[in-house]
């Protein structure tokens, strides 16, 4: 990143805001020196805090609000009440283009109603979808959506391809990712009408990416692909299935290793390959949910995380902002559009 990138914070959103907001931007600031932040929030708490943090004071400004949107606000309230709070207010930042990105730890539903209220959706996106990165035994993977659509047209599941290879290539950096789409078998036969619909118009996209075909629950993780898309509704559970399976995995193995005397002289002389696996499947280090579609760049960050994961949460946004996410899946929609145009032509002279 040669060229100075301002991003727009939600100094009060999360759990642990505004430390892990301050702390989180100066571990971010080390890794992307070019780097400025816009800090939306209650100056008399975020003031002292950033004082302790110099080098990020130095690249940040603080605007204060001591308007905030809450956990248990309702959606409908926040965008009702919410344009003068701190999460408000760093969206309007990137709308007016003083901002990149936001990054915001607040209230989901308030930050994707607002956000999708005040950035607007993005022209050939019919809806803006949830999509993060998730470990795999292979390298990353990006899936989407993970719970914004709970139904999909076959439309919308080819706009999740398109901004899902995207994202692929600007946050993980794949050249020509691989997409395939979630469904109950690999065979073409197999599946709703959505998601074989999705399939034959992902088969007639050339260019922009390679379509895998079709992907069963377990190949999620084997890394085969390198975008996985499918609704809302299946992505949520199947994400949070793997969360549950993970922590409870964890949680057999300290069981194991605290079990007998041997166990735990095991565990010494193997902790080093245990932290690497810890380190591995970190939540921290996959922070940083981005909602897609839409005229803005929006990271959501989890709630409840820290600094560090705050700070994996603004390294995407940086990256995004960096490789232009918008204007290249603007870029690839109008090949989505030729081949929707070209296959209504063919069904006219059908016709």
């Amino acid at each position: 990143m040669t060229d100075q990138l301002t991003i727009a914070l939600d100094g009060m959103g999360g759990d642990n805001a505004p430390d892990a907001v301050i702390e989180g931007a100066d571990i971010a600031r080390q890794r992307f020196p070019n780097a400025r932040f816009l800090i939306f929030g209650d100056s008399l708490q975020l003031q002292p805090r950033l004082a302790a943090f110099p080098e990020l004071q130095a690249v940040s400004e603080v605007r204060h609000t001591d308007e905030i949107v809450s956990s248990e606000d309702k959606p409908a309230q926040a965008v009702r009440r919410g344009r003068g709070s701190s999460m408000g207010l760093a969206i309007q930042a990137v709308r007016s283009g003083e901002a990149a990105v936001v990054v915001s730890g607040g209230n989901t539903g308030a930050l994707m109603g607002m956000a999708k209220i005040m950035l607007k959706t993005m022209t050939g996106i019919d809806r803006p979808a949830l999509v993060s990165t998730v470990p795999t035994l292979g390298e990353d993977v990006v899936m989407l959506d993970l719970g914004a659509n709970v139904e999909c047209t076959s439309d919308n599941l080819v706009q999740f391809a398109v901004m899902g290879a995207e994202f692929a290539r600007a946050v993980l950096g794949r050249s020509r990712p691989k997409v395939g789409l979630l469904n109950v078998g690999v065979e073409e036969l197999k599946g709703n009408d959505a998601v074989r619909s999705a399939g034959e118009k992902l088969k007639n996209m050339h260019g922009a990416f390679e379509f895998g075909g079709f992907v069963e629950g377990d190949g999620i993780a084997k890394g085969e692909m390198d975008v996985i898309v499918t609704d809302g509704f299946t992505g949520n559970i199947a994400i949070k299935t793997a969360e549950g399976t993970a922590r409870m995995f964890g949680a057999f193995l300290a069981h194991a290793f605290r079990s007998s005397l041997f166990s735990r002289l095991g565990y010494l002389i193997s902790r080093r390959a245990l932290a690497r696996f810890r380190e591995r499947l970190d939540p921290r280090g996959y922070n940083g949910g981005v909602f897609l579609g839409l005229n803005g760049l929006v990271v959501k960050s989890h709630g409840g995380t820290d600094e560090h994961g705050f700070a994996s949460a603004v390294a995407v946004a940086v990256r995004m902002a960096a490789e232009d996410l918008s204007g290249r899946i603007q870029e690839d929609l109008k090949v989505f559009g030729d081949v929707e145009g070209a296959e209504s032509a063919r069904q006219g002279v059908g016709e």
